[in-house]
């Protein structure tokens, strides 16, 4: 699995996961659980991973919907 994007913005990972679901791309969120250590702050982001071979039709799809810029921000 590849990283796609780390953040601990939570409605932006909401975005992400529809945009991927609704493209067929497998995905899976990473730390999601962290926040019992953190105490619920939000101070830990969130990683959104996907398979290797979908990574580059993740990032378009990121791009084409305003998430990203491509260039890793």
């Amino acid at each position: 699995m590849i990283e796609l994007i780390r953040t601990n913005d939570a409605v932006a990972i909401s975005f992400i996961e529809s945009l991927l679901r609704d493209a067929g791309i497998d995905y899976i969120i990473a730390d999601q659980n962290m926040s019992i250590l953190e105490g619920s702050l939000g101070v830990l982001p969130r990683r959104v991973l996907v398979a290797e071979d979908q990574v580059a039709d993740a990032r378009k799809l990121l791009v084409d919907a305003g998430v990203t810029t491509g260039d890793g921000s």
